[in-house]
């Protein structure tokens, strides 16, 4: 289900077909989007930000209409940030900005540590890289964040108790992660499709796997990078939600400031996690300024 005036295909990369969407023209820009969502999450902005960029927006694999591999292993950021880098290949782009939110912003760091050449900015909304998240929990933070040690038990528990009312935990969870704690700012559309996902037992499976790969793997090749010294090269703008998760960590600016030479950022009234369909101009009027600076 492509949102209106994108065009939507399949590209072989990595090993896995993506379907992606596109529009637009000028420097690539690669929008990555999050958990529980896909490429519509993107809905309410990608359609601006193509009249001024080549605007490319892929499911991640295991969301949306991307394969859905099976395991954990295959779901490391470090891996997806891999299928990003393919997709760039097949499309014949040698750099593009990279906009991420939630996993894909995780997917987004990832690949401008592992791959710095193919990133021209960086753009990271509403997240905190995964070691420092963890390691900034606590009793609040660990109810508020339930769902990275429970869809991260080993399966199948966490797919059966999802699958007992997959429609209802998604409902449940995009709008406990709201400011206004309701659906009314997600599309139908879109909650549609993210509905689907939630139904369907191949995407739930690979969203634990997601969050499996994110308490093991990417923690561990987090926690590499920073004692091997590695730091994002790429201009970084950091945006948060006044009532968001990084929110909950004490200075969400300054960690990435630890990550990266060059960083900015604003955090945004008003909004819960989901940004892009909170609070869509805010986030516009955050990034465009970022990217077209390039």
């Amino acid at each position: 289900m492509a949102i209106e005036g994108l065009a939507a295909s399949r590209v072989s990369t990595n090993g896995i077909e993506l379907s992606v969407h596109r529009a637009g023209q000028g420097k690539p820009l690669i929008l990555l989007h999050g958990f529980p969502q896909n490429h519509r999450c993107w809905e309410k902005v990608a359609p601006r930000l193509a009249e001024e960029f080549d605007v490319i927006v892929p499911d991640l694999r295991g969301y949306g209409d991307s394969d859905a591999p099976e395991g954990a292993a295959v779901y490391a950021k470090r891996e997806m940030a891999k299928d990003i880098v393919g997709l760039m290949d097949a499309l014949g782009l040698d750099r593009a900005h990279i906009l991420g939110h939630d996993r894909g912003a995780r997917v987004s760091y990832r690949l401008a540590l592992d791959h710095p050449a193919r990133v021209d900015r960086l753009g990271i909304i509403e997240i905190v890289p995964t070691g420092d998240f963890w390691a900034a929990w606590d009793a609040d933070l660990a109810l508020a964040a339930y769902h990275w040690t429970f869809l991260a038990q080993a399966a199948p528990m966490p797919e059966r108790m999802i699958l007992a009312d997959g429609p209802g935990y998604i409902d449940f969870t995009l709008a406990s992660w709201t400011h206004g704690k309701d659906l009314s700012v997600f599309s139908d559309a879109a909650l549609e499709s993210y509905r689907a996902q939630g139904a369907d037992p191949a995407r739930v499976a690979a969203m634990c796997n997601d969050y499996r790969a994110g308490a093991t793997l990417d923690r561990r090749i987090d926690a590499e990078s920073r004692a091997s010294g590695d730091r994002i090269a790429a201009p970084l703008l950091f945006v948060w939600a006044e009532g968001g998760f990084p929110a909950r960590t004490g200075d969400p600016l300054g960690v990435w400031r630890d990550w990266a030479a060059d960083v900015r950022g604003c955090a945004l009234a008003n909004s819960g996690h989901f940004a892009m369909e909170e609070v869509p101009q805010a986030v516009l009027d955050a990034v465009l300024p970022h990217f077209r600076e390039a």
